[in-house]
């Protein structure tokens, strides 16, 4: 649902991971109608990065 949203919404994605000042910087791209295609591709990089660090920080939490 995520990546549907970091495609039409890109700003909304960075709130959902906690990242609100990302989420401001990528909306003022975001206003730009040539900045909306970096805007998407940034905000889809960022959620496969917040993936990532979760599968680690679940990995490397003591059982």
């Amino acid at each position: 649902m995520r990546l549907i949203l970091a495609i039409l919404l890109p700003f909304v994605v960075f709130f959902t991971i906690n990242r609100p000042f990302q989420g401001i910087f990528c909306l003022l791209l975001q206003i730009t109608l040539i900045g909306w295609l970096p805007a998407a591709i940034w905000a889809v990089y960022a959620l496969g990065q917040y993936n990532t660090d979760k599968k680690i920080r679940n990995m490397q939490r003591p059982n």
